[in-house]
């Protein structure tokens, strides 16, 4: 918190696991410089509404976008790696990847991130595969109009 904050009645905004989660969506959807509503959409249907343990998600989205205008993916990726455990870093790996998707192509920008949430996350290309995979065959909509 800074120290004029508690003139403007900011809450600090707590990277939580839930948060870094929110966080990580909206670092991959900016990464190619531009947030379409198929990625809008994408987040909302990921991230789901304030039934999680009373989190009111406008708030959690309200930091997380002032929290990603202020520090590099690197310096969130370094701060929150080490607090989160294998089944949340594989949760956001595989929800930020079908974000990465929903416009329909993955930009440079967007791998390049991506390639930095894999490496902060200890994950190797090979081992996330399998995932990447089925988040493949689930976005291909085109076997429906062969």
């Amino acid at each position: 918190m800074g120290l004029f904050d508690v003139f403007k009645g900011d809450k600090a905004f707590e990277l939580t696991p839930y948060a870094s989660f929110v966080t990580s969506m909206l670092y991959i959807m900016a990464a190619d410089g531009e947030i379409n509503e198929n990625e809008i959409g994408q987040l909302i249907a990921s991230v789901g509404g304030n039934q999680y343990k009373n989190v009111n998600i406008n708030e959690v989205l309200k930091g997380a976008s002032k929290y990603i205008k202020s520090n590099s993916v690197d310096a969130f990726l370094s701060e929150v790696a080490p607090k989160l455990n294998e089944s949340q870093k594989l949760c956001i790996l595989v929800n930020i990847v079908d974000t990465l998707f929903a416009d329909g192509n993955a930009a440079k920008e967007e791998q390049e991130t991506f390639a930095k949430f894999l490496a902060a996350f200890g994950v190797s290309e090979e081992s996330f595969k399998p995932h990447f995979e089925t988040i493949t065959v689930k976005n291909q909509k085109s076997v429906f109009f062969n």
